[in-house]
Formats: structure tokens, C-alpha cells, sequence
């Protein structure tokens, strides 16, 4: 059973890797109930911009490296198989993936602001 966000973006999160708060991190912190309410402005776009630049530095070059090993790997465990790429721990797989997962939302979130100039969302907890 996956958790997804719906809305202005719609998506599913990362299995085991990404929590339903990951949009917090890019400036606006979700509303609870049940689920997590999102609603993103233009104003919000610098703090988008920024936190993409933060994450894909982190990343490094480990980006690229995920970007060719989703292609290339379509079977098994993929945090195994990244963890074989990366030359790192199942662990250190795990964290890394973790804040790609975090940058496609991320871009989600940009490209609705960019289209539209607000994106609002729902995400499940």
C-alpha cells in the first residue's frame, strides 16, 4: 500500500524512503488532519528554487548516477542495486535515494508554479 499526494501535482511517495511531510522542506509546512494540506504561491518560488540547488548539491554526483541506474535497473531491489552503483552502504542507498525522491517532488512543485503560479495538493499520511 503506497501513500500519494493529489491535487495541482499528483504522485505517489517513494515506498520506505519518503515521508508525506517531504514538500515541508521546500517552505510550506503541510495542515494535518488526515492527510497533509499543501498550497504553494509565486512568492513561494525562490524558497523552491533554493532547496532544489541545496538537494542537487548533495547529491552531487550521485544524481546522474541514480538517473542512468533507473534505466538501467528494473528488477530486484533497487536501493541494492543503487548501493552497488554508489559504491555505499544499503543504508547510505537508502538516505541518498531518499533526497532524489525529495528533488522530483521538488521539481513537481516548481513546474506547477512556473504553469500555473500556485499548486495546492493533498498528501496522505
Amino acid at each position: 500500500m503506497g501513500r500519494y499526494y493529489s491535487g495541482d501535482i499528483d504522485g505517489k511517495f517513494w515506498f520506505g524512503l519518503q515521508s508525506s511531510d517531504a514538500a515541508d522542506r521546500f517552505g510550506v509546512n503541510g495542515q494535518t488532519p488526515d492527510y497533509l494540506e499543501y498550497y504553494f504561491d509565486k512568492d513561494n518560488i525562490g524558497e523552491v528554487e533554493a532547496e532544489l540547488k541545496s538537494i542537487k548539491e548533495k547529491l552531487g554526483k550521485n544524481y546522474d548516477l541514480i538517473l542512468k541506474a533507473q534505466k538501467e535497473y528494473k528488477s530486484g531491489s533497487f536501493v541494492d542495486d543503487l548501493a552497488k552503483v554508489l559504491d555505499v552502504t544499503k543504508k547510505e542507498a537508502t538516505s541518498i535515494l531518499s533526497e532524489f525522491a525529495d528533488y522530483e517532488l521538488g521539481e513537481e512543485i516548481l513546474k506547477c508554479l512556473q504553469d500555473k503560479g500556485d499548486c495546492q495538493f493533498n498528501a496522505e499520511l
